[in-house]
């Protein structure tokens, strides 16, 4: 007889029907994770397994497994120290992704930033990776590279194909399944350098508060998940955004108050050159500069720099206006 594959269970507990099946604890998660990860499962195992969870939505406690087993493989170095760990997955279509100069502003500032992302697994959207050489960045392919970025600009950015490869295969393979699978909310949490706090976006709001729940599973004390602008971590300054935070371990929740009454007219057009050109304040855009003020308030937060929305929204408006037109 053939012998049963040892993947084999992981599949059997989640599929073994509406009565039988059950999700996996965070040790079985973890240690099914691992196997993935280490080419230890069959293409029809690992696409079996990444379909049942989607029909049955993943548990935290998945989540949470799937994460220690990633970040085992992201073999990140234990003496490099960031203050926000900051999750670019989903892409912008409908407006420029504003929330980068939000994070400039940041690193300006002497935060240390580590930003993670993929690009191209959905059409018509553009993707942090490929916005960096707007401004004279490259993307990190080692972690020496995110040393010396950290160390001269504070800002670093890894492509999840470099941070964990076998992840950013299966985030490709969307296009095969016709769905997203797990893997783009696992990748969102991964937090390799375990960074103090930590940012991230979700578009369907069932998402935010399992983000949430999972964060505090693996300890997170300080983050904060916004249902943003096309699921990315960036506020719509003309609609009331969804936050969820972890506070001192705490969690709560709260509605973003817009800063214009009604909705902008958005741009015919994406044109990437536009973000360049504000950072160096030689064009105005009234959107994407509400946005990037907006987004910078909920960081002050996060990060202490402010105890209150109004302290917040002031600190972001005057770190906005004294950022340094020449960096960039």
């Amino acid at each position: 007889m053939v012998s049963e594959h040892p993947f084999a269970p992981f599949v059997r507990v989640l599929g073994k029907g509406k009565k039988g099946s059950r999700s996996l604890t965070q040790s079985e998660a973890k240690e099914a994770m691992g196997m993935i990860l280490r080419g230890e499962v069959r293409p029809e195992q690992l696409g079996a397994f990444l379909m049942l969870l989607r029909v049955k939505e993943e548990a935290p406690e998945e989540l949470a497994g799937f994460v220690e087993a990633a970040r085992m493989h992201a073999n990140a170095p234990t003496g490099l120290a960031v203050d926000l760990d900051w999750s670019s997955y989903a892409g912008k279509k409908r407006q420029l992704p504003w929330y980068l100069l939000a994070a400039f502003v940041l690193a300006g500032q002497g935060v240390r930033i580590f930003m993670h992302g993929s690009r191209g697994h959905t059409q018509g959207r553009l993707y942090t990776e490929d916005m960096l050489s707007l401004f004279g960045l490259s993307p990190c392919q080692n972690w020496q590279d995110v040393e010396a970025a950290l160390s001269e600009r504070a800002f670093a950015f890894m492509s999840i194909n470099t941070l964990v490869p076998q992840l950013g295969d299966i985030i490709q393979l969307r296009s095969i399944f016709g769905l997203r699978s797990p893997v783009h909310t696992l990748c969102r949490l991964i937090n390799p350098l375990l960074a103090p706090c930590t940012v991230d976006g979700v578009f369907h709001p069932a998402y935010a508060p399992m983000h949430q729940h999972t964060s505090q599973l693996l300890g997170v004390q300080h983050s904060l998940t916004i249902r943003g602008d096309g699921g990315e971590a960036e506020l719509k300054p003309d609609s009331d955004c969804e936050v969820r935070w972890i506070r001192n371990g705490e969690l709560s929740d709260e509605m973003w108050g817009r800063i214009f009454p009604r909705r902008l007219v958005k741009d015919e057009s994406l044109e990437p050159q536009l973000l360049v050109d504000v950072w160096r304040g030689d064009q105005r855009h009234e959107y994407g500069e509400a946005a990037v003020i907006s987004t910078l308030s909920v960081l002050m937060l996060l990060l202490g720099k402010a105890d209150n929305r109004e302290k917040a929204i002031h600190q972001a408006v005057l770190s906005w206006e004294g950022r340094d037109k020449t960096l960039y």
